[in-house]
C-alpha cells in the first residue's frame, strides 16, 4: 500500500499521451497510475520515494498516460469561481479594480452579463468577474442598463492561462507545458502574472 504520510502529497502534472497537460493530481494518484501500468513517469524530485509491496518509486512531479484519453471540451475548462477569477486577474470587469484594492465587506463575486433570469447561461461568454458593489449595482439589467461598461470581451480562457494564474508550477512542469503549447504562450502568461498587482504577503500566482 503506498504510504499516506501527508508530508509526501504534492501535485504532479498529468499529461495525456498526446502529451496534452490535462490536471494536476496529487503525487499519491500519481503513484498508482504508475504502479498499475496507466502511465509513465516522465520526471520525479528527490524527496523521500513512495513505497509500495511491489516497487518503490520516486515522488512525481510529471507523468504521462499510456493510453490517450478523450476528454469532452464541456469537461475541459468548467466554469468555476476559481478559474473565472484567474481569467480576469482578479480584478472587477467593470470598475477595473483589483481585489487587493477592495475595502470593508466588498469581496469578488461571478456575474452573468445577461443575468440567468433574463436566458443568460453559466458559460465562459457569459460570465465575468465584478466586486459585490458592481454586482449590487447591475442587479437583474444588462451591464448598458446600469450604466457599467465591460473593461474586455470574455471568452473562454486556454488551459496556460488557467495553470499558470492558479496555480504554483515547478521549472520542470512548465516545460512540458510550454513544449505542448510553446514557449510564447507561457512567457506572455508569465508577464501577465508578474505585471498585476497583488495584496502585501501573497504570491502573485495563487491557489
Amino acid at each position: 500500500m503506498v504510504d499516506d504520510a501527508e508530508e509526501f502529497v504534492v501535485g504532479c502534472l498529468a499529461l495525456n499521451a498526446s502529451y496534452e497537460p490535462l490536471t494536476i493530481v496529487p503525487a499519491r494518484r500519481a503513484v498508482r497510475l504508475v504502479l498499475d501500468g496507466k502511465a509513465e513517469l516522465l520526471e520525479a524530485d528527490g524527496s523521500e520515494p513512495f513505497r509500495s509491496e511491489r516497487a518503490e518509486l520516486p515522488c512525481p512531479v510529471v507523468i504521462r498516460l499510456v493510453r490517450f484519453v478523450h476528454v469532452p471540451r464541456r469537461f475541459r475548462r468548467q466554469v468555476t469561481n476559481t478559474f473565472l477569477f484567474a481569467r480576469d486577474d482578479y480584478c472587477c470587469m467593470y470598475c477595473g479594480r483589483h481585489r487587493s484594492e477592495l475595502r470593508g465587506r466588498q469581496f469578488l463575486t461571478r456575474d452573468h452579463i445577461l443575468p440567468t433570469s433574463r436566458g443568460g447561461e453559466n458559460t465562459w461568454d457569459n460570465v465575468v468577474t465584478s466586486c459585490s458593489s458592481c454586482n449590487n449595482r447591475k442587479g437583474n439589467r444588462l451591464p448598458e442598463e446600469a450604466g457599467l461598461t465591460l473593461q474586455t470581451e470574455p471568452s473562454e480562457p486556454n488551459y496556460v492561462h488557467l495553470v499558470w494564474a492558479v496555480r504554483r508550477v515547478t521549472p520542470a512542469q512548465a516545460k512540458y507545458v510550454a513544449m505542448f503549447y510553446g514557449p510564447d504562450a507561457v512567457e506572455a502568461v508569465l508577464a501577465g502574472a508578474s505585471a498585476r498587482p497583488v495584496p502585501h504577503g501573497q504570491s502573485s500566482i495563487q491557489a
